[in-house]
């Protein structure tokens, strides 16, 4: 069970923090003391989640940023270094699922588009936060994974590949970063109830009718990012934790 205000004095950076996941783990870790930078594309999703922990209490800001180019994930982590004196949790949300067809079908562009964010961003938001986390002696960088990067599911492949290669990169960098007091780790929500469709094959319809599935409410995915973030240091590392009956 987490305390409360188990991350009083702790500073976050959240991708994706304009709705969905992302905004509801940015919530949880403001009520539980974070300072949190709320990251997105776009301006007016991101200022709303601020104005939302603040209405809450908390602390927070916003930074736009578009993970899939390094020099504005660069900002982004400066303006937090700036704003909130060091970086102690990165988690790395933003995502987008733009192609559900089958191989044959589908669109090269999208596909390579959802590498570019799924996997690419994660790159460049992992690599450039380290020496930031590296510099307070060690941190939390929490990748929110899919079910779908550790099993098969026709019609997802560009989801599918970022993912599966999502999850391969959180293994290799805990690995690199273990003696630095750095941990990484996945967290699979499972099927959530967002405009993504985190962690869904195909239409969020069919996986309504999954009844062994629990499909979940963004809020529902933030005691698990809780507990990853507040694991002591050395913790867990290069593990993925799930929310998801799924087999991999």
């Amino acid at each position: 069970m987490v305390e409360r205000d188990a991350l009083r004095g702790r500073v976050a950076v959240v991708t994706g923090a304009g709705r969905g996941i992302g905004e509801a783990i940015a919530r949880g870790y403001a009520r539980e003391g974070a300072i949190v930078c709320c990251s997105a594309r776009t301006e007016s999703e991101i200022q709303a989640t601020v104005h939302a922990i603040e209405r809450e209490g908390g602390r927070a800001f916003a930074v736009s940023a578009d993970v899939t180019d390094a020099a504005s994930v660069t900002r982004m982590l400066a303006t937090t270094i700036e704003r909130a004196g060091g970086l102690d949790i990165l988690v790395i949300n933003a995502g987008v699922s733009l192609d559900r067809r089958t191989v044959e079908q589908s669109d090269p562009d999208r596909w390579r588009q959802t590498l570019e964010v799924n996997l690419f961003g994660a790159y460049h938001c992992a690599r450039l936060a380290i020496p930031h986390l590296r510099r307070r002696g060690g941190g939390k960088i929490i990748a929110i994974g899919s079910g779908l990067g550790h099993s098969s599911f026709g019609g997802t492949s560009a989801y599918s590949c970022s993912k599966a290669a999502l999850w391969m990169l959180v293994r290799i960098l805990a690995d690199e970063v273990r003696a630095d007091g750095i941990t990484v780790n996945e967290l699979v929500p499972g099927p959530v109830r967002t405009q993504v469709g985190q962690g869904t094959p195909g239409p969020q319809s069919r996986v309504m009718t999954l009844a062994e599935e629990w499909v979940k409410t963004p809020d529902d995915v933030v005691p698990l990012a809780l507990f990853l973030a507040t694991q002591p240091n050395p913790g867990p590392t290069g593990q993925s934790f799930s929310l998801t009956r799924r087999t991999f």
